[in-house]
């Protein structure tokens, strides 16, 4: 499992690399920013969960819940913001990054959906974090 989020934050850091190269030529360079910065951010973190990972105590069904929340939250959180960067789209959850920017109502959907999903995901999966370091 460790080596697991190891490799999950290397590779959500190198998407934030590639990802801040591309921000010159991005419909909206703000959000491809932030795009950015998850990447430079949760790729470090999962990196730190993995060296935390042998102190977390609990059953192997548990680890994978939680692994699967803290990939799909740091992915989806990286995704959302890449893709309201090409779209111009997520005026919803990101109205300061989005700014005038507008994408079609799917596109919007798209990017509304993983932004509003992420957030209450990494937060249970911190709440199994600390409940694993403590015991």
């Amino acid at each position: 499992m460790q080596e697991l989020l190891f490799a999950l934050g290397l590779i959500l850091l190198l998407l934030g690399l590639l990802t801040g190269m591309a921000i010159p030529v991005l419909k909206n360079p703000r959000m491809g920013l932030a795009a950015h910065m998850v990447g430079m951010t949760n790729g470090p973190f999962l990196i730190v969960v993995g060296l935390l990972w042998p102190h977390v105590d609990l059953s192997h069904t548990w680890q994978v819940v939680t692994i699967v929340l803290l990939a799909y939250s740091s992915f989806a959180n990286w995704l959302a913001m890449q893709l309201g960067s090409l779209w111009g789209a997520g005026r919803k959850f990101a109205p300061s990054a989005a700014g005038d920017h507008r994408a079609s109502a799917t596109k919007e959907r798209i990017v509304d959906g993983l932004l509003a999903t992420l957030a209450p995901l990494i937060i249970a999966a911190t709440v199994l974090l600390l409940i694993g370091v403590l015991r």
